[in-house]
């Protein structure tokens, strides 16, 4: 295995939670890899657990867009280069990223978001109710995951929740890799405009959330609190609705795992962080690009190649996990990289945390006998972008 893979195989999930198989065969053989973009721009992709921490804290690893060559977007468009966007920290090194991140950092610390945790779980039960009211079935994403996680995040942020027609069409399509990329951007700029509503409203009547501290900054612009709040909703909402309901999925697909659960209730933060490393669901577009001519793993990587880690990948490696491939809520999931790693780790963990904890609690307390109202094979996934995802959810009681 010498020659550069094609970009397209490293993402052929096939599997309902398990990565692609070739990694199993990539960290073994070679964790570092040559890589074929679709643009013809040969980089790398890592597989490894400590070569992925390596490359995601090393400063000589960029994720500017001044500089980056981006893979490929959702839709299979490569990207080029361009200017930055003001706001979109998620793109910035230091210390543009420092900035734009010190202003965020103080609403997600563990101590502040734990704070919600009574409103989650108000939250949660009005969802349990809206199930109830379908009969004994229902859809676990539409009626459960969705609403919990972006009702959390609205109220915390300043978004409407009775105006979300306005912004999740967006958010949907954007991470939608089977979505025309004309209506995608349709949506997107159609999302700026309202978001331009809403921080106007709060400069006028300010309130108890993140847009009404913000618009207080006189130093940040209206078109970076747009862009950051257009940050926080693309990286908070899919991926955290993602991962508890297919969190739901894994649970009641692997019984045993799920019957350990209801018999000690004290393990749900373990399970919790067993499912984040065993899913994994932010499943690719991580990647930065080399600021010089930098040794890893004995290979040359020369300025300006793309390097791609892939998270899945280095949760599933045996060097850190034993039995990887295994859920097993009983396992020592410390270290693992479900929100990334280094400086641009997942800035709203915290708060995702509390909503799988409350959400995993409120519904196995609910439905002591939940189960899929259809056959595992069924259950519609979206294997492609960059969240892998449940469509729907079935289950009934």
């Amino acid at each position: 295995m010498t020659d550069a893979i094609p970009f397209e195989v490293p993402w052929a999930r096939t599997d309902k939670f398990d990565p692609p198989a070739v990694f199993d065969s990539l960290r073994e053989e070679r964790p570092l890899a040559k890589m074929v973009y679709p643009d013809g721009h040969v980089g790398w992709i890592v597989s490894s657990y400590e070569l992925v921490r390596e490359v995601l804290s090393d400063p000589r690893f960029s994720h500017s867009c001044e500089i980056g060559h981006f893979p490929v977007t959702h839709q299979g468009q490569v990207i080029p280069t361009h200017p930055l966007i003001p706001g979109m920290f998620i793109h910035m090194d230091p210390p543009g990223h420092t900035r734009y991140r010190r202003l965020l950092t103080g609403e997600f610390t563990l101590r502040r978001t734990s704070r919600l945790t009574s409103r989650v779980e108000a939250v949660a039960a009005e969802q349990i109710e809206v199930m109830r009211a379908r009969g004994a079935q229902a859809d676990l994403v539409a009626d459960f995951a969705q609403p919990l996680v972006l009702r959390m995040l609205g109220e915390l942020v300043g978004l409407p929740y009775d105006e979300r027609d306005r912004y999740v069409p967006a958010v949907t399509l954007l991470h939608d890799a089977d979505a025309d990329p004309a209506e995608a951007v349709a949506a997107y700029e159609q999302t700026a405009v309202f978001f331009d509503e809403v921080i106007e409203r709060r400069r006028k009547q300010p309130e108890d959330d993140l847009i009404s501290a913000l618009v207080e900054d006189e130093e940040l612009t209206g078109e970076e609190l747009r862009n950051i709040v257009t940050l926080l909703l693309f990286a908070g909402y899919e991926t955290t609705e993602s991962a508890l309901a297919v969190g739901v999925f894994a649970l009641l697909h692997h019984a045993d795992q799920l019957a350990a659960l209801r018999a000690e209730p004290a393990k749900l933060d373990a399970a919790i962080e067993e499912l984040l490393r065993y899913l994994t669901v932010n499943q690719y577009h991580t990647y930065r690009t080399a600021l010089e001519d930098l040794k890893l793993d004995g290979e040359l990587i020369k300025k300006g190649d793309t390097v791609t880690v892939s998270l899945p990948a280095a949760n599933r490696d045996p060097a850190k996990f034993e039995c990887p491939g295994k859920l097993d809520i009983d396992r020592e999931t410390s270290g693992h990289v479900a929100f990334g790693f280094g400086i641009h780790q997942c800035l709203g963990q915290n708060l995702a945390r509390i909503e799988l904890r409350v959400g995993l609690s409120a519904l196995l307390q609910a439905f002591p006998d939940l189960r899929l109202a259809v056959a595992a094979d069924e259950v519609p996934l979206r294997l492609k972008g960059s969240v892998f995802a449940v469509k729907n959810l079935p289950v009934c009681w």
